[in-house]
């Protein structure tokens, strides 16, 4: 048998790469079609190039930005091993008018979800700006946490997919900013970052004389004056009564260099800032200390949060700061203060030290008893860092998707992780011992419904053969293996799987992570509750039956290879994609066939996977690089006893006693029966005899 699964694997992949040296490369769409996206008040201008960039014109014939395509820019390939394909309308100042669909294959849009949520995803893009720094994501915290960080609602059970298209508008918008659109899109050189072993011998004083430390004052009367005219002219009584007093005296120190910080700081302060750059050594610190009425932040602030009154901007775009929770102790000769803060600015953000940058301090008054009118001014003070405590590294560039992914799901992957590796030590060095517990059927039930829950509803870890055709169509050119990283958790499940392939071969995935099996296991046993008749397959047809996912596999394949734009629906031999991607929240069609095979495993066992998967065919394929007969035989398994062929389940015990390792889900159920004295056949016969002889 493996030498006829041999032989279709082998062909397919031969099929598979010779289909595909005429993959074509990714044309952008026709004048007519783009223009034909484009509504007023805008219209399409000439073009730039031949890669989809068109100049954007406003209604009275001005340019205002460019209209481009984002499959000829960054056709960062979907799980279909296409590009999602989008038009962008962007402006000269880098934000973003529109984004709209002009086609994708994800099969989870194609046929699963629909397109309606991927387009409503899409209608969160304007009004964004490329100088933003846009994350597909939940925010920790209330809001956020301060951050400047824009975070971009994703599409339960597609987070995948919406990432690659959100990459695409960012790599195809970022692309057209540097050619097109000089000054935008951030620096070209990273920020510069403290020299942590440079020494100087500085006090306050050297500070203040070289401009390191800088002051602002304001006083009561230029408060008054900013809001002169205004309704909140007179609602200070106390800076009227006190004209000269100080409002605000403040005092701006950049102390991300230690030689800096040891003119100002006690030994403990410090060596909590050297804490504190070990932990984050992407934020530089900022001391900002005042004297006057002011007091930098609002009574509600929350520590540890953005501070609500103070603000800074660098090269016209805001820098995102946060307090850092810091109580400083000070070097004599420091000035007097009543506030101090040592805020924390993000150089991952485009924060650059030694680039001018601008402190902007708001000034709030209320207008009114009852629902009180709000007005605020600013007062500014300029700040740069001397270069000679910083040196500047190589530049930064962006976190790769695949990383941005694994950081957004790190809770689960480490959950994942830990569940995996307990499940490798069950079947493995602990799998007679796990087998022979009086309990095992509960155990491996409870194990299986956090295989339904978990990998599956919660995690959306259900592998399919989606995954399996878009690795086949990157291996011949038409894709991109790239595609498995924005999924890290499947692709966690998919590393198991391979690992149980040389370790017990299919059954790891087949009969223990497989979220459609484990509903059918868990109908199967509902059946048996309900005292259901059972139906089997006799000997002859089951082995005809078990051939048909074989098949199922070459079909698929060639589909993919032949009829490309089909390969999604043919894809829906699978039940997957209803029962678990989309909770049966789709056509009653998908859910009724979703439902047939669940409801026919409770009279046949798991008909589904032994006969029909074509993701099982993989898996038994896969199975082939198994490394050893793990499952342990007597010299009388087969002949004369055929207890564990009899109630094997899967057919996959021959009538010689030999596993049938292809066919084999890992159920341990013979394992079960060849270590108890009880059940086992031979065991039994053996104890008899030794009884016998003793008595």
């Amino acid at each position: 048998m493996w030498r006829i699964i041999t032989a279709v694997w082998v062909a397919c992949l031969t099929l598979a790469c010779a289909l595909g040296a005429v993959a074509a490369e990714w044309a952008p769409a026709s004048r007519v079609e783009i223009e034909g996206r484009i509504v007023p008040p805008y219209a399409l201008g000439a073009p730039i190039g031949d890669d989809g960039v068109y100049h954007l014109l406003n209604s009275g014939g001005a340019e205002i930005g460019y209209a481009f395509q984002t499959g000829p820019l960054a056709p960062l390939p979907g799980f279909s091993g296409k590009p999602i394909d989008m038009l962008v309308l962007l402006k000269l100042d880098g934000t973003i008018i529109d984004v709209r669909l002009l086609s994708q294959k994800e099969p989870v849009f194609v046929s699963g979800l629909g397109e309606a949520p991927f387009r409503a995803f899409l209608e969160q893009y304007p009004g964004l700006s490329i100088t933003q720094p846009l994350v597909v994501g939940v925010p920790y915290g209330k809001a956020g946490g301060g951050s400047d960080l824009v975070y971009l609602d994703g599409v339960t059970k597609a987070t995948a997919s919406v990432r690659i298209a959100h990459e695409s508008i960012l790599a195809a918008a970022l692309q057209v900013a540097r050619d097109k659109m000089a000054g935008v899109g951030g620096a070209s050189t990273a920020p510069a970052r403290p020299k942590m072993e440079y020494a100087e011998a500085l006090d306050w004083q050297a500070l203040v004389d070289e401009g390191i430390a800088r002051r602002l004052k304001v006083t009561n009367a230029q408060v008054d004056a900013a809001f002169a005219g205004t309704i909140w002219a007179s609602d200070d009584p106390e800076a009227r009564a006190d004209p000269e007093g100080l409002f605000l005296d403040l005092w701006l120190v950049d102390i991300g260099p230690p030689a800096v910080q040891r003119a100002i700081f006690a030994p403990d302060t410090v060596d909590e800032l050297a804490r504190l750059h070990a932990v984050s050594p992407d934020d530089e610190p900022i001391l900002v200390m005042d004297g006057g009425r002011h007091g930098l932040v609002s009574a509600d602030f929350v520590r540890n949060t953005a501070p609500d009154r103070v603000s800074a901007v660098q090269g016209g775009f805001p820098v995102a700061l946060r307090d850092a929770d810091m109580f400083p102790d000070f070097l004599p000769g420091v000035p007097e203060h009543d506030t101090a803060m040592i805020l924390r600015a993000d150089r991952r953000l485009g924060f650059d030290p030694i680039t001018e940058w601008v402190l902007r301090v708001q000034a709030v008054r209320a207008h009114g008893m009852f629902q009180p009118e709000i007005g605020d001014v600013h007062f500014e003070i300029a700040y740069q860092a001397p270069e000679r405590f910083y040196d500047v590294p190589e530049v930064v560039t962006p976190r790769p998707a695949w990383q941005e992914a694994i950081v957004n799901r790190q809770a689960d992957l480490i959950a994942l992780s830990v569940f995996l590796v307990a499940l490798l030590g069950l079947l493995g060095p602990g799998m007679n011992w796990f087998a022979g517990l009086g309990s095992f059927t509960s155990i491996r039930l409870g194990i299986l419904a956090v295989v339904v829950g978990f990998i599956g509803y919660w995690g959306q870890g259900q592998l399919s053969i989606v995954t399996v055709l878009a690795v086949l169509r990157a291996a011949v050119g038409e894709g991109s293996f790239a595609v498995l990283l924005y999924d890290p958790f499947s692709l966690l499940i998919w590393a198991a799987t391979i690992l149980g392939f040389v370790l017990w071969g299919r059954g790891l995935f087949c009969g223990w992570l497989c979220p459609f099996g484990a509903m059918q296991e868990f109908a199967h046993h509902i059946g048996r509750a309900l005292r259901l008749p059972e139906v089997e397959a006799g000997p002859r047809l089951d082995q005809w039956l078990k051939k048909v996912k074989y098949v199922a596999l070459l079909g698929l394949i060639l589909t993919a290879f032949v009829v490309p734009d089909q390969a999604e629906k043919a894809a829906e031999i699978e039940p997957f994609k209803t029962a678990i991607t989309v909770s049966f929240q789709r056509e009653w069609f998908y859910v009724a066939y979703a439902a047939l095979w669940l409801g026919l495993g409770t009279v046949f066992f798991k008909g589904f996977c032994r006969y029909v998967c074509p993701l099982g065919a993989v898996m038994a394929i896969g199975g082939l690089l198994r490394t050893r007969r793990w499952i342990a035989r007597r010299v009388d398994c087969g002949s004369p006893c055929q207890l564990c062929r009899v109630k094997c389940r899967y057919g996959a015990i021959k009538k010689t006693g030999e596993i049938q390792y292809d066919e084999c889900f890992q159920c341990l159920d013979c394992v079960s029966i060849h270590d108890d004295p009880t059940r086992c056949v031979p065991l039994v016969l053996a104890e008899k005899r030794r009884t016998k002889v003793a008595a």
